[in-house]
């Protein structure tokens, strides 16, 4: 006689990717900076800035105190900012500054993810008002993203969540629980020491064109270090993958409401945290 067998599901599992020179091969606010003078949001100067910003990002990321220092300038910056005209900036000009600068491998990988089953999730420190579009872009399943404390349809220059170091280790670690993820089936993706945290939560961590900390580290702990340096346009490549790859509802974003702008320009401090980070794009 046979005996009954129980039938037990699979752990879900999924793929966690920084999203600045790990997914895209910019600074996904500071490549906005132009699109916020001409909508009158900044003046030349502050252009200027965020160019020479993007500048030294390129050549060696930012370290926490770097990263500090920009959160510090652009928050302020960003004060009093209308938020649907941020939002709008960034609708009509995401395809022309984002769209070019996706790495091809970086698609490449989300791709090989979903056929394999696991869900995408972008962990970016960005706002979730530069992050959510972009994620949409890529075909992503959800984001966790910094969020910025609005007020009668205006930024305050505070920040509400800080997706940032060890946060991003929390969200993620609030999603596996929250959807079932076995972390240590799981894989995650950055370029950067600060996401040492988001690394070390998962079982197979990524370093990606890793600045000389994240190197460092990798090596150490025998990780593997990948090399992304083909920036390539969606369309160009597989037009499906220009398409959420899952039903939209499923989408889940962490920081919505957080301001484009300072959003993009979001490396704050963590003031403030939400009672619920995680809710649908």
């Amino acid at each position: 006689m046979l005996r009954d067998v129980e039938n037990l599901a699979m752990p879900r599992t999924a793929a966690f990717f920084d999203l600045d020179k790990t997914v895209i091969a910019k600074s996904s606010t500071l490549t906005f900076g132009k699109s916020f003078y001409q909508g009158g949001l900044i003046n030349r100067r502050a252009v200027l800035r965020t160019a020479y910003a993007q500048f030294v990002y390129l050549l060696g990321g930012a370290d926490h105190d770097q990263m500090e220092r920009m959160r510090e300038y652009l928050s302020g910056l960003a004060r009093g900012w209308d938020v649907e005209q941020v939002r709008e900036i960034v609708a009509e000009t995401i395809h022309d500054l984002i769209d070019p600068i996706i790495y091809d491998e970086a698609a490449s990988l989300i791709e090989k993810h979903h056929l394999a089953g696991r869900d995408v999730v972008i962990v970016s420190s960005s706002g979730a008002e530069v992050v959510e579009p972009i994620g949409r872009m890529i075909g992503a399943d959800r984001v966790v993203a910094t969020r910025m404390v609005v007020e009668e349809g205006r930024f305050t220059g505070e920040i509400e969540y800080y997706a940032y170091g060890p946060t991003k280790a929390e969200a993620i670690r609030e999603l596996a629980e929250s959807e079932g993820y076995d972390l240590a089936r799981c894989y995650a993706y950055s370029d950067s020491v600060t996401d040492l945290p988001m690394l070390e939560a998962v079982g197979n961590p990524h370093a990606v064109n890793p600045d000389r900390a994240l190197r460092k580290e990798a090596l150490t702990r025998d990780w593997p270090v990948l090399t992304f340096s083909r920036p390539v346009r969606l369309k160009q490549r597989i037009p499906s993958l220009s398409m959420p790859s899952r039903p939209a509802l499923a989408l889940t974003a962490v920081a919505v409401g957080a301001a484009a702008a300072t959003a993009g320009f979001v490396w704050f401090n963590n003031r403030r945290r939400p009672t619920s980070p995680f809710r649908p794009f």
